[in-house]
């Protein structure tokens, strides 16, 4: 039983009796006590004339995922299984981070009637949201007092991250297509496989005449070259305490999610295999075996599960990871932090075992805001964030260097700017035949 606003205000408005027929203090007595009487016979009244919300029943419709940032709708449907006729509102406990907003609603129904609330939800962060109960009040006709029972109505929706760097995979996959040869426009790159043979150009590089074709025709002949297809991409993406840093108020584990999604995408449709495994300690998220669409909706799926652990990264256990996934020649891209020298040590001494076999390349994320700090220099606390600035970004030049020393790229790029770059990568190292 609940009481509501009106009730305290009827009770309230005993005041008035008590000044108007209770001079004395026995009279107001007795008018304060006849009223209370009288407030709270006709609750009691309202009461036994509510329905009772135990007599509903609760079906929950709700779609399996959303994209974070989205919109989504939660759909009750409320039956009266009684006789009488139900005035009630209707609380939907989802969790916060839901964006459940109002969550409450008015609801009348008459005996055997099935009514429809709608929510909307707008989720605010990645993984699954649930909620377990719906709460419905049942009010009398006076709207004094109220029934109350928690129903169990239980439902979930799985959150994905938003993948907003797919706005760059047209142009992108345009590239690809020209370097695939799919255009007028050919490339000839170290490892590269043969395409066909036309006639020499100006602006053709000599190195690809073709001699004996040229002879044969006598005509001058070029060779025209694809980039070689199924190769290895593996996506290694670093879940330690240091992808929980926020970067341009996003964690850097979140910008790492849209450049492997955006680097996935474009492989698959570079006709390459990719192989995807988020680690720290222990393996939180892998994906193997899968391409096209089948890739990207196991990508987002594992990763919508996937939080920061503030634990250091097991780096000397990632050389094995690598081997668990292929033992041939493929293209390994690190998704960590190299901000911090000491943090780099685990990663500097194990990159060396993953060059020999592989191409690597290790990217990280450069927060804006120091590059900016280092700029600064009008007063003396502007001198001391700059002064700090200039060491952060030393010590990523330094890290930087010494992971270019031991054979792999290294790629620094702000949130924004870093799945574009990476993409940009991946079609660099495929031009020049190096996967």
């Amino acid at each position: 039983m609940t009481l509501s606003g009106r009730f305290v205000f009827l009770v309230a408005l005993g005041i008035v009796p008590i000044v108007v027929f209770g001079p004395t203090a026995e009279a107001a007595t007795g008018v304060l006590g006849a009223w209370l009487l009288l407030v709270l016979a006709l609750g009691s009244l309202d009461l036994a004339l509510a329905a009772s919300p135990r007599a509903v029943t609760v079906q929950r419709m709700l779609p399996a995922r959303v994209r974070l940032g989205e919109t989504v709708t939660s759909e009750l449907y409320l039956t009266n299984t009684g006789r009488r006729r139900l005035l009630a509102t209707v609380r939907d406990a989802w969790q916060p981070s839901a964006g459940a907003g109002r969550n409450r609603s008015r609801v009348v129904l008459g005996p055997g009637e099935r009514r429809r609330i709608a929510l909307v939800l707008v989720p605010l962060r990645r993984g699954e949201r649930r909620v377990e109960q719906v709460t419905v009040r049942s009010s009398g006709p006076l709207g004094l007092w109220s029934r109350q029972a928690t129903l169990n109505a239980p439902g979930r929706i799985r959150v994905l991250p938003p993948f907003h760097s797919r706005k760059h995979l047209p142009s992108r996959i345009s590239r690809l297509k020209e370097l695939d040869g799919r255009t007028s426009v050919m490339v000839r790159g170290q490892g590269t496989e043969f395409d066909s043979l036309r006639e020499y150009v100006r602006g053709d590089d000599v190195r690809s005449i073709d001699w004996r074709a040229t002879a044969r025709r006598n005509d001058v002949m070029v060779r025209t070259w694809r980039p070689e297809r199924d190769r290895r991409v593996v996506i290694l993406l670093d879940t330690g305490r240091t992808s929980a840093a926020r970067v341009n108020n996003e964690p850097r584990l979140d910008t790492a999610f849209e450049a492997a999604l955006l680097l996935a995408a474009l492989a698959s449709v570079a006709g390459d295999r990719v192989d995807f495994l988020a680690f720290d300690r222990r393996v939180r998220g892998r994906v193997q075996g899968a391409s096209g669409a089948a890739l990207l909706s196991q990508m987002v799926d594992s990763m919508a599960m996937i939080e920061p652990e503030l634990i250091e990264m097991d780096w000397a256990a990632v050389p094995g990871q690598v081997r668990s996934i292929t033992s041939q020649h493929a293209l390994i891209v690190v998704l960590t932090s190299i901000d911090a020298a000491g943090a780099s040590t685990g990663l500097l001494s194990v990159l060396s075992q993953l060059t020999k076999r592989h191409t690597v390349v290790v990217a990280s994320v450069l927060d804006p805001a120091t590059v900016e700090a280092a700029t600064a220099r009008s007063g003396r606390d502007e001198i001391y964030r700059a002064a700090a600035a200039e060491r952060a970004l030393l010590d990523v030049a330094r890290v930087s260097a010494a992971i270019r020393q031991l054979g792999a790229d290294v790629l620094t790029a702000s949130p924004a700017q870093l799945p574009p770059a990476l993409a940009d990568r991946y079609i660099a190292l495929k031009a020049a035949g190096r996967l």
